[in-house]
């Protein structure tokens, strides 16, 4: 399939491109996601890591690692860096992508998707329903995590490369930032 510029595209429209780049669309707008930095990969893993062990050791769901579609709308399809489902919830994986909304999202910002990152996959997480949101800053060695509030995102917690994370949804789970960032 050609990519038409300026075209309102779907998960559906997705399917059918056939290259081997890597895509997410939000709102619509096919956005071609870069390979990201060795720093990023190095960061993302050892979160995953820490993730999954603790939801291993608990028996408390699936983690899922970049890139795994997540759809949450025919026109809204992210690619988050790191997704936790419940156990109670498994019935939305799918063979090739992930229906609805994860329980916990985590992105690790690179400077050529910060922005997006920030603000509209943000919100679309938000409104979604995303229960828990990580935003990672490898930059300046923070992390900040965010839970539903009234409108909007409300900070849980921001945790810089000297302490240790904790997450209100993941009872018992604590992350060392150091070991994280260094």
């Amino acid at each position: 399939m050609q990519i038409e510029q300026n075209k309102y595209f779907t998960y559906e429209d997705y399917l059918k491109i056939n290259d081997d780049n890597r895509y997410e669309i939000i709102g619509g707008d096919l956005i071609l996601v870069p390979a990201p930095k060795t720093i990023h990969q190095r960061i993302s893993g050892e979160i995953f890591a820490a993730i999954k062990n603790f939801i291993q050791e608990n028996n408390l769901g699936v983690v899922f690692y970049a890139p795994t579609d997540v759809v949450l709308t025919p026109e809204d399809k992210p690619q988050p860096d790191i997704l936790y489902i419940s156990k109670e919830r498994l019935d939305i994986i799918k063979e090739q992508y992930i229906d609805g909304a994860p329980d916990l999202v985590v992105e690790v910002l690179s400077p050529s998707t910060a922005s997006r990152d920030k603000v509209e996959k943000s919100r679309l997480y938000y409104a979604h329903g995303v229960k828990e949101y990580w935003i990672v800053d490898p930059d300046n060695g923070v992390v900040e995590v965010l839970i539903p509030g009234a409108k909007y995102w409300q900070i849980a917690g921001a945790y810089n490369r000297k302490e240790t994370l904790s997450s209100p949804l993941l009872s018992g789970l604590e992350i060392n930032l150091q070991k994280i960032f260094t």
